[in-house]
């Protein structure tokens, strides 16, 4: 490992001011992803500010209804909290399928929206990757690419993001309240992936010191009833193949709301707005989970290796919105 500095950050701003003042400076929270890249050679900070002892650990519920969640809170806190297991079920799914019972206890809600591509080639420094080297090449395209995205991908990098969390808090219209030099400003969730066509370098719409420090979730009554469904290959520390977040209203037989973002398809949690258009209005049944599926997956680009995706993106979603118009008139 790259020797580096190490400062605990006294406040806010005067840790943003810092991180901002040095390129190769990096914000350090609970260190689950970036110290495993720091380990591999693929992140090299100078410097690590260190924000675990500023009061961002809060859970609150403001005037307005919203949910409040400081950027420090670690995951397992988060999804046990008795406020999101009743008015967010689907973002407590979504927390308890990722990573081990140890990780959760050590992640945090803002590290976990900025973790990087778990993409193989990404974490071999000896093979190309335009991610973490632009203008080198793309190893995954003709390469093993089981785990890679078929939506939102680009000629420069098919990697997905690995999250879960972040694929509940799309589908739910969160918010991030981000702290930079110039000030206080929110981002929505789904507008702070940047595609890769963009630059594969750039993961975020972040600029380089700007921190999270707060996720903020809208009074969202459908989000009672929510689930996140993640396929993969063991049951547990494993990442998403596909997985699903959503939530659904149904009146009479028929669908009258509906909210949907999909997992390990994209580069980004993938925001399914094409789906939840066509099942406005349809009879709740398997018939109409299979149009809005092919609607979204119309665009869809596969790789070899990564076919098998379109049908299983078909199936679990169908399966999820089975499950959660059961009982529903």
């Amino acid at each position: 490992m790259k020797p580096f500095d190490y400062q605990p950050a006294q406040d806010i701003r005067s840790a943003v001011a810092t991180v901002a003042a040095r390129p190769e400076a990096q914000f350090l929270a609970g260190g689950t992803n970036l110290l495993d890249h720091m380990k591999l050679g693929v992140a090299e900070p100078e410097l690590l500010v260190d924000v675990t002892a500023l009061k961002l650990d809060g859970i609150e519920q403001t005037q307005d209804g919203t949910v409040r969640i400081g950027a420090g809170v670690r995951n397992s806190e988060l999804a046990a909290h008795p406020m999101i297991r009743s008015r967010y079920p689907g973002l407590t799914r979504a927390l308890l399928s990722g990573a081990s019972g140890q990780l959760r206890n050590l992640a945090t809600t803002g590290g976990n929206l900025l973790q990087r591509t778990r993409c193989p080639y990404f974490e071999d420094v000896s093979k190309p990757c335009n991610k973490r080297r632009p203008g080198s090449g793309c190893a995954a395209i003709g390469g093993y690419n089981r785990y890679h995205a078929i939506l939102g991908a680009s000629p420069e990098c098919i990697a997905v993001h690995p999250s879960d969390m972040a694929v509940a808090l799309a589908a739910f219209d969160a918010e991030l309240v981000v702290q930079g030099v110039r000030g206080e400003r929110r981002i929505a969730v789904n507008d702070l992936y940047r595609p890769p066509s963009e630059g594969p370098d750039r993961d975020t719409q972040l600029a380089h010191g700007e921190l999270i420090t707060a996720v903020e979730l809208p009074p969202l009554p459908l989000a009672g009833h929510s689930t996140y469904r993640k396929v993969r290959d063991r049951a547990s520390y494993a990442f998403a193949l596909v997985s699903v977040a959503a939530a659904l209203r149904v009146e009479r037989g028929e669908i009258a709301e509906v909210r949907i973002a999909l997992g390990g398809v994209a580069p980004k949690p993938w925001r399914a707005r094409k789906a939840e258009q066509v099942l406005i209005g349809q009879p709740a049944r398997d018939e109409s989970y299979h149009r809005a599926a092919d609607a979204e997956l119309a665009d869809a680009r596969t790789s070899e290796g990564s076919e098998y995706k379109v049908p299983l993106v078909t199936n679990t979603l169908a399966a999820v919105l089975r499950e959660l118009a059961q009982g529903q008139s």
